[in-house]
């Protein structure tokens, strides 16, 4: 998926170990019992499990995913830290030309929050958004010109803006995902975060139908 539709941004399942009946047959081991194929019963017992915070059943998946986002999103991200693994790209050994994220529409600051944004952009977005596309052409104009006079690519890289694009494969379990996911579903989220976390909503449902459900209420 693309949460942005640029081309650039994707989220993606590499591998999933486990499914609905691995919540399931985590929670009966307790009564040393096991269930081949779900039943109604089961589909009943994972929802009582989310439920009544029975959680411990809902680490037992595991999802590995690829994910491509802009720097300031994924710095965002990356505070979700219990039950994650991640592996991060390093500017220090890649000195590709940055891939930046250009947004269209710049939304103007809300001064009735101390964080967040207006839903509708600025005034003048069409002017203001080239002076930021001139910023982040120089900034990488910059960066090449850095590499191209032998700086370590270590040090070029400090010249990148935040929207350069960071891509990384992160291993977590179900539960976590849930809880990353109802957390910056909020409307209260940024709304660039709000994309990814949607289109690893939708990944998810996909997999997992009833516990993420369940999970998600």
């Amino acid at each position: 998926m693309d949460p942005f539709n640029d081309g650039k941004s994707h989220v993606a399942i590499l591998e999933v170990m486990g499914n609905d009946l691995t919540v399931v047959n985590a929670a009966r081991v307790s009564f040393s019992k096991e269930s081949k194929i779900l039943s109604e019963g089961d589909t009943k017992l994972i929802k009582y499990l989310a439920k009544n915070q029975h959680i411990s059943p809902f680490f037992h998946p595991q999802i590995r995913m690829r994910l491509k986002m802009p720097i300031f999103v994924a710095r965002e991200w990356f505070r979700h830290t219990v039950g994650f693994a991640r592996n991060e790209v390093s500017r220090r050994y890649v000195d590709s030309v940055p891939e930046i994220y250009m947004p269209t529409e710049l939304r103007a600051r809300d001064p009735n929050l101390k964080q967040g944004s207006k839903s509708e952009c600025v005034e003048d977005n069409e002017n203001v958004r080239s002076v930021l596309h001139h910023s982040l052409n120089v900034a990488v104009s910059t960066y090449e010109a850095l590499l191209a006079s032998n700086v370590a690519p270590e040090v070029a890289r400090g010249v990148l803006p935040q929207t350069m694009y960071t891509e990384f494969i992160e291993t977590a379990s179900l539960y976590a995902y849930a809880r990353l996911c109802k957390l910056r579903l909020d409307p209260h989220s940024q709304v660039e975060i709000r994309l990814y976390a949607d289109a690893v909503d939708q990944l998810m449902r996909e997999h997992f139908p009833v516990s993420w459900g369940a999970l998600m209420g």
